[in-house]
């Protein structure tokens, strides 16, 4: 009871440091869930757990809602008017300055999968609310995840925990390899990819392209970066937390890429959206509309904005060839397992696989989809087979050792945990040093998490 009431305060005192008004706003989330989840299990009526359950979902997405989509919702409505015919006075448009409350998807996420649990008798409410309001405020992913299901954390934060050398050492080795993506890689790469992204009418096709690459590494740098340091941090309180990322650029299909990147939201979205929609049990047309739903909703899941739309969108269509022939799960092994290199085929599927990925997060990027019409239009012009009018060869020499250490360490949960394991103590140590100074040397412009926006 001491160390949870201890974390709890913890990471409220981590929560409110960015804006400790909005730590009522998590307080109220988090006793709506809570009293919400004990109706529910006590009662016997249907139709007063429904009610229960309802109210829940409703005020956490209304909340969800007002906060993420308010002004989207407000703009596009005028736009629909101006467009049938209808006058429309800009300054009377009741757009609100709302600031977004970090993290707010996904604590809102841990609260609606434990009242969705609870109603469908997976897990029994909770009635220690200490217990429960580490549960959703946990600060190690209060803020960027990974989404947590209460069927895995509860449980650790019920019983009493010592500390773990073993654990504890493994979590530092892995906070090290996140620090190393976010700061050496993420935010070297946010550097470029700012620069071309603001301004993509001063550079030529292939630069574009080079800023789309810019982004991509930056992106899982930034956010896979960001899992490390939560799964490494919480290894030090004895938790575990679930894997958010799973070395998703050596996919070889789309589908495998999704297993891989942000696994806790897709499986999310898969258990309390995709399932309850009928999954793939119904026919093609089913399936089809399960997955292009699935994908709409998870794009604007990360934003108010066409560009993350037309971004689930694609990527819906990518997994259109791989439904119709049924190939969507053919890769559920570890990529050349046991192997030093994979085979050409492998190298094939993994690099088209990158290319339609790098491609999508253009539309991610963007501005607006207009603009990331021009960035592709310009990539796929003429000027693709001029010369970089950019390349900073410190960043690609440095983006070249991060792959090599993520394809040796791709069997394990994350790129550290497996290499040098077994080296002699005092070469593992100077490789560890070695990051310590890469980290040092070649730390990047300060960048805010790409997911704390979400």
């Amino acid at each position: 009871m001491v160390q949870n009431s201890m974390l709890l305060l913890v990471s409220y005192i981590f929560y409110g440091w960015w804006d400790w008004r909005f730590t009522f706003l998590l307080l109220f989330s988090t006793l709506l869930d809570y009293y919400s989840g004990i109706k529910i299990q006590e009662s016997s009526n249907d139709r007063i757990r429904k009610f229960w359950l309802v109210l829940s979902i409703g005020i956490n997405l209304g909340f969800l809602g007002f906060f993420k989509y308010y002004n989207f919702f407000v703009v596009q409505f005028a736009d629909l008017l101006k467009n049938v015919g209808f006058s429309v006075n800009e300054s009377s448009l009741m757009i609100l300055k709302i600031v977004l409350p970090v993290g707010i998807s996904f604590y809102t996420f841990h609260g609606l999968s434990y009242i969705i649990d609870i109603y469908k008798k997976r897990i029994t409410a909770r009635y220690n609310f200490v217990n429960y309001a580490l549960f959703v405020s946990y600060f190690p992913l209060l803020v960027a995840g990974p989404i947590e299901r209460a069927t895995h954390l509860l449980p650790q934060i019920e019983v009493p925990r010592k500390f773990n050398y073993s654990l504890a050492a493994d979590g530092l080795r892995q906070i090290l390899w996140g620090l190393f993506k976010k700061i050496v890689i993420a935010d070297n790469c946010a550097y470029y990819a700012n620069m071309i992204f603001n301004d993509p009418g001063a550079y030529n096709g292939s630069t574009l392209f080079l800023g789309a690459l810019f982004f991509t590494f930056q992106i899982y740098g930034d956010f896979s970066g960001y899992s490390d340091i939560a799964l490494g941090t919480s290894k030090l309180f004895g938790i575990r937390l679930l894997q958010n990322f799973s070395f998703p650029y050596f996919s070889r299909d789309i589908a495998e890429f999704w297993r891989r990147w942000h696994i806790s939201l897709s499986s999310w979205f898969k258990d309390y959206l995709y399932i309850p929609l009928g999954g793939s049990k119904g026919g093609t047309f089913m399936r089809l509309r399960n997955t292009f739903i699935i994908f709409l909703v998870s794009g604007f899941w990360h934003g108010a904005n066409w560009t993350f739309i037309v971004w689930g969108l694609l990527n819906a269509l990518y997994f259109v060839p791989l439904l119709l022939s049924e190939k969507n799960r053919q890769h559920l092994n570890i990529v050349a397992e046991g192997r030093l290199l994979p085979t050409f085929g492998d190298t094939l599927r993994i690099g088209t696989t990158f290319i339609l990925t790098v491609f999508a997060w253009i539309f991610f990027r963007a501005a607006s989809v207009t603009q990331a019409w021009e960035i592709i239009t310009s990539i796929f012009s003429s000027s693709i087979l001029q010369p970089l009018q950019i390349l900073p060869k410190i960043l690609i020499l440095l983006l070249g050792f991060f792959m090599t250490v993520e394809w040796v360490g791709r069997e394990g949960h994350y790129g550290l945990e497996k290499i040098g394991y077994r080296w002699p103590k005092i070469l593992r140590w100077l490789f560890y040093c070695l990051l310590l100074v890469m980290i040092a040397m070649y730390s990047g412009s300060e960048e805010t998490f790409i997911y704390f926006q979400f």
